[in-house]
């Protein structure tokens, strides 16, 4: 599935890259190494990626800075923040920048090569006539990761459009919490709640313009999307 999946890896601890490369590169991956924010974005417009690996604290540039740089000029590529363990702020100010998951350090390889599979998977899903769906004033092509109003399209990430879908094939019935965390986030886990209530956020603000939409918070159960007929 990955051999042609060119990852750009950001890090400026020497030793930790190396081994990370090393080992993505045994699982088949082809991997760009940077080890600052400036020689990241410089990669980054040189060529295309399926999918940017970034540290937060880097040299020259920091991570959040070059994902608003990536995310200036490519919505849809996947981002996976590395951050330490000690910062949790981190990963929800990531999260709002249109990062799509986050993984803390120190970290196994095995973990990170399966959050790096689950992002790729989707490259090589089927098209189906269902990855169109009608929403209210809605129009939201999964496939191509797209939420239009008035034939105004809205780029989303992989994890919004994953979230969003996941919703839509519960909707008007409430979707538990950890249902979600186990299918899209691989567990649940209390931090990862806090990212998953920042896409929720993010996801109901999408939405807001047509108001027979709801995306409600039925606390501490879940989340229902309810779509007036």
């Amino acid at each position: 599935m990955n051999e042609k999946s060119r990852i750009l890896y950001v890090e400026d601890d020497e030793t930790l890259s190396f081994v990370t490369k090393d080992n993505l590169e045994l699982h088949g991956y082809e991997v760009v190494h940077c080890l600052d924010g400036e020689q990241a974005v410089a990669a980054f417009f040189e060529g295309q990626f399926d999918l940017c690996i970034l540290d937060v604290m880097l040299p020259k540039m920091d991570g959040f800075s070059v994902a608003e740089k990536i995310r200036s000029t490519d919505p849809n590529v996947p981002i996976l923040f590395l951050t330490a363990k000690s910062m949790k702020e981190d990963r929800i100010h990531g999260l709002k920048l249109g990062a799509d998951d986050y993984i803390t350090k120190p970290f196994s390889i095995e973990e990170l090569i399966l959050k790096i599979e689950v992002f790729l998977r989707r490259k090589y899903v089927s098209v189906s006539i269902n990855d169109i769906y009608k929403i209210g004033a809605y129009s939201f092509d999964y496939r191509n990761l797209t939420l239009s109003i008035n034939n105004e399209p809205r780029n989303l990430t992989q994890k919004e459009a994953d979230l969003l879908k996941m919703l839509l094939d519960h909707k008007n019935n409430v979707v538990k919490r950890s249902l979600i965390l186990e299918k899209l986030w691989g567990e649940d886990d209390y931090f990862l709640g806090r990212s998953m209530d920042v896409f929720i956020s993010r996801l109901r603000k999408y939405l807001a313009g047509d108001p027979g939409i709801k995306l409600d918070n039925i606390h501490g159960v879940g989340f229902k999307l309810v779509v007036e007929e």
